[in-house]
């Protein structure tokens, strides 16, 4: 029979266990990753447009945030939420969470679940994190109650700020209709589908005051005399899409990330399922705050900071898509050189210039070189659940350029769309950066 002190020490070995099963052995930044990722999949079962993928991140970034925020979390840099255009957002100062992270992670779905046509497939999902976080001793069962009251103020809170911003407006506003002119955008095989989101500039951001302020530069004006700039790049894309390296179509396809790629069998068309631009580089961010090891409240922030700047990136990229209304290298290169000729990739619903990759993956790396540092190497496995490799690199910024130069191997982008979108999106994210930080940050060309 085991003794009275045998007994007391058993049990303390056990509670010591206990609490390092709920806190130094839980893996906080792949929890994270690995929660966010049941949004993304109902955003891939949605078809959700590359805007409207971003502005779900956002707010259910957002509130994930707000929750550790509201709950006394410190963070490394200032209060998101003071440098937004959003307002402050608080809840129940008198509830004090034993696991915030626990509320954070059910308010981050609960307003992903709000803000999707199919958000009701992430009920399950939340229960599932319910039963996970029990048995793991993350969160005891008789405290279940009081954290989903508090996760569910803020993420309600979240919906209603969400919901004035300006998309439930969208329906209401002018239909867009192809404008006349030989250098204009027109909708693009095979399914020739109708622009998407062409009154996106009207959704309220976060960061820009000013959209006008962060329009790209001008593009090359529409001329097909030979020698001309629009000529030159026409003919590179044409020269480019014919002689690619089997290094290139790989690029392309790994950066692709078009929702609305439809294969046709007969008569009958087939979507293709794949993950938003926007999805690419929140996959990238949990990669690299697992790989850093950084702590949940961190991993929050981190993801509330990059999901808000791909949303403003998009307003920014998509008011300059429609003022300049470009016509598609597909579209330009079958009238005038070549009717059979077709892009490595399928060309994306809406105009050309500038290109949305460019902006939205160099403002994403602006801000995780700011957070992270300019040197950290990574391997890149977002897209393994789509059936692509992994792919490996040394920065964010690298990442960044080759998602840009990509289009072009795509075939979809002309190079000045590409180089002044990098421009547009190195803007965005340094000014992000200032607004959060309230410090300049130098980016090294590389």
């Amino acid at each position: 029979m085991k003794s009275k002190s045998t007994l007391i020490i058993v049990f303390l070995l056990a509670f010591a266990n206990s609490l390092a099963m709920a806190n130094d052995e839980v893996n906080w930044p792949k929890i994270y990753k690995d929660e966010l990722f049941h949004i993304t999949k109902v955003m891939v079962t949605d078809v959700a447009s590359p805007p409207v993928a971003a502005r779900i991140y956002a707010y259910s970034n957002l509130a994930s945030y707000l929750v550790m925020k509201n709950q006394g979390a410190a963070f490394r840099y200032p209060a998101l939420d003071q440098n937004s255009l959003i307002g402050e957002i608080s809840a129940n100062a008198n509830i004090s969470l034993s696991s915030p992270e626990f509320s954070a992670i059910y308010a981050l779905m609960t307003v992903g679940q709000g803000l999707m046509p199919s958000g009701y497939l992430l009920e399950e999902k939340k229960e599932a994190w319910i039963d996970f976080a029990i048995k793991s001793k993350i969160i005891k069962k008789k405290e279940v109650e009081n954290h989903l009251a508090f996760a569910n103020e803020i993420a309600q809170k979240v919906l209603a700020q969400a919901k004035a911003d300006g998309y439930l407006q969208l329906p209401a506003l002018t239909r867009y209709t192809p404008k006349e002119g030989p250098g204009n955008w027109y909708p693009t095989p095979p399914a020739y589908i109708s622009a998407i989101e062409p009154e996106w500039r009207t959704i309220k951001t976060f960061f820009i005051p000013e959209l006008n302020a962060y329009s790209g530069n001008p593009m090359a004006p529409y001329d097909l005399t030979p020698g001309s700039s629009f000529h030159t790049q026409m003919i590179e894309v044409y020269e480019t899409g014919k002689n690619l390296t089997d290094e290139q179509r790989l690029i392309a396809n790994f950066w692709d990330c078009n929702p609305f790629m439809v294969k046709f069998s007969g008569h009958m068309a087939i979507g293709v399922k794949k993950i938003s631009p926007g999805g690419h580089w929140m996959g990238i961010t949990g990669i690299v705050a697992e790989k850093a090891q950084i702590s949940f409240a961190e991993t929050a922030y981190i993801h509330a900071m990059v999901a808000m700047g791909l949303h403003d990136a998009f307003i920014s990229c998509w008011e300059t898509k429609y003022k300049t209304d470009r016509i598609r290298p597909e579209t330009v290169i079958n009238r005038e050189l070549d009717q059979r000729w077709r892009p490595q990739l399928q060309t994306p619903p809406f105009p050309e210039y500038t290109s949305g990759h460019s902006v939205i993956s160099r403002a994403s790396a602006v801000i995780l070189t700011g957070y992270f540092g300019d040197d950290f190497a990574f391997v890149d496995n977002s897209e393994v659940y789509f059936g692509l490799p992994e792919r490996e690199f040394t920065s964010f910024l690298q990442a960044s350029e080759e998602a840009a130069i990509s289009r072009l191997y795509g075939g979809i982008h002309f190079r000045d769309a590409i180089e002044e979108g990098i421009t547009q999106g190195e803007k965005i994210g340094k000014m992000i950066w200032k607004k959060v930080t309230k410090s300049e940050l130098l980016i090294t060309k590389k």
